[in-house]
């Protein structure tokens, strides 16, 4: 399609392929789940990572507490240390891995790294979320490169199609299932009638959820993940402390099987959705930033993400909907993304830092600084009420009530009576059209107090996630 026909065709010899005939010398901060399983993958699949890095990747360096265990697992080949910084900062170091997770001392190990000159590498998507505007501003002003494909549901390559595939899109929302601890959750709720503590044991058992789930039950390293994917998708700043943030710890059994009965099924959605929010008679430009249980449609391609599986999808006004779906944890499955990342790092010899690919898809002087995110009452979704009633005539009450109070009240049935425990009452399910949150959130409060209503009436988000 491009002549010219003057360029030979014979490979053309320089420094920089001379210079990165060198292995890439990696240097990594703990030997648990992630490094250990990035050492054996690096390991088995040497001759094709080479291949596609253009260029060997060693593990020469490992920082571990317990220097036994470490050579255990890497065999006597590699430099053993107790000293992070020993890691981060050594001359023979290329690029430093983190995979020890938190934000406090990774976040000191990170910068080191930087200011010595090292490449990074991460999972660490708490570290980022948190600190990533800093660590990126500090990355750029050394010209080295910081990598995070595996903070992001793991084996699922979305960072790079964000980055890179969908880069002639303007995106227009990004959702997904995002952790796969609460999925598995929900999944044993909905498929066995479980409770939400009884399934949080079972997740517990098999591995599935930590001794203490809390990060992934309220939703907080879904909002660390969702954070991430909005920037990328956007040229937004990290902005992880204005998401909004609600876990599954309230969900009861009951609205999930009052879910199935109207066609629904509840998923924790992390959502990134960029929109126009008409306030005080301006149009704003700002980003829903949110992580909560939403009821999906159970025709919908999300509906049908189960076990400990993740997926994410993307609408760009050029491609349309995408979706990605893979293995949402995993020692090897992180180890995938890990090393995607090492071979992009090897692959950046001799290439000037305004060539490469942007660490959140924007090149600086692009991100846009001022485009926020919508607080809470302006986010605009459908909704699903469950209201307990004093008796089953009520029923037409409630929802002329609802709509009274400009709630666009969609659709008003009785839950089906093999839903309910025992001993409960009558239940009103209420779907409404799209609604701002603070409508929705008034017209509840205020009919908590009818006449007709006998409990607490609960309250959720419906995606439809259209293309």
């Amino acid at each position: 399609m491009y002549r010219d026909p003057v360029q030979s065709l014979e490979p053309q010899s320089s420094p920089a392929v001379a210079v990165a005939t060198r292995p890439l010398r990696v240097g990594m901060i703990g030997i648990g789940t992630v490094g250990a399983g990035t050492f054996r993958v690096l390991a088995r699949n040497q001759a094709e990572i080479a291949g596609r890095a253009g260029r060997g990747i060693k593990l020469v360096m490992v920082c571990a507490r317990s220097l036994a265990r470490a050579m255990s697992v890497v065999g006597t080949d590699v430099a053993l240390t107790n000293d992070p910084m020993q890691v981060a900062t050594h001359p023979d170091v290329d690029v430093l891995v983190e995979a020890v997770g938190g934000t406090g001392p990774a976040r000191e190990w990170v910068l080191a790294a930087i200011r010595a000159g090292k490449h990074v590498v991460t999972a660490n998507k708490a570290l980022l979320a948190v600190h990533g505007n800093e660590i990126f501003a500090a990355a750029r002003q050394h010209g080295v490169a910081v990598a995070y494909e595996g903070a992001v549901a793991v084996s699922i390559p979305i960072v790079k199609a964000l980055r890179e595939g969908l880069t002639a899109n303007r995106i227009e929302w990004v959702a997904g299932i995002i952790n796969g601890t609460t999925n598995f959750i929900l999944s044993k709720m909905r498929d066995e009638g479980l409770g939400f503590a009884e399934a949080l044991s079972q997740a517990q058992a098999l591995g599935y959820a930590e001794a203490d789930p809390t990060f992934d039950i309220e939703g907080i390293d879904a909002a660390h993940k969702i954070t991430l994917l909005a920037a990328n998708a956007f040229g937004m700043p990290v902005r992880f402390a204005d998401a909004q943030v609600e876990g599954i710890t309230r969900l009861q059994g009951l609205d999930v099987a009052c879910a199935e009965q109207l066609g629904y099924r509840i998923k924790l959605l992390g959502v990134a959705r960029r929109r126009k929010d008409a306030a005080a008679g301006a149009e704003v430009d700002g980003v829903e930033l949110r992580v909560q249980p939403a009821l999906v449609p159970a025709t919908h391609l999300l509906a049908h993400v189960n076990g400990s599986m993740n997926a994410v999808m993307v609408k760009g006004d050029a491609a349309g909907v995408t979706m990605f779906y893979g293995a949402g944890a995993g020692s090897e499955q992180t180890a995938s993304a890990v090393i995607a990342d090492l071979v992009d790092v090897a692959r950046l010899e001799g290439t000037r830092a305004p060539q490469r690919v942007p660490h959140l898809g924007f090149h600086p002087q692009a991100m846009n600084e001022q485009l926020a995110v919508l607080p809470r009452a302006a986010v605009h979704t459908r909704h699903y009420l469950r209201v307990p009633v004093h008796t089953a005539q009520q029923v037409e009450a409630v929802g002329a009530w609802l709509a009274a109070q400009q709630v666009p009240v969609q659709r008003v049935e009785l839950a089906c009576e093999k839903a309910l425990p025992a001993g409960s009452g009558p239940q009103v399910l209420v779907l409404t059209d799209a609604a701002p949150q603070a409508t929705v959130d008034l017209a509840v409060h205020a009919l908590a107090a009818h006449p007709a209503v006998a409990g607490p009436v609960v309250t959720l988000r419906v995606e439809v996630l259209e293309g």
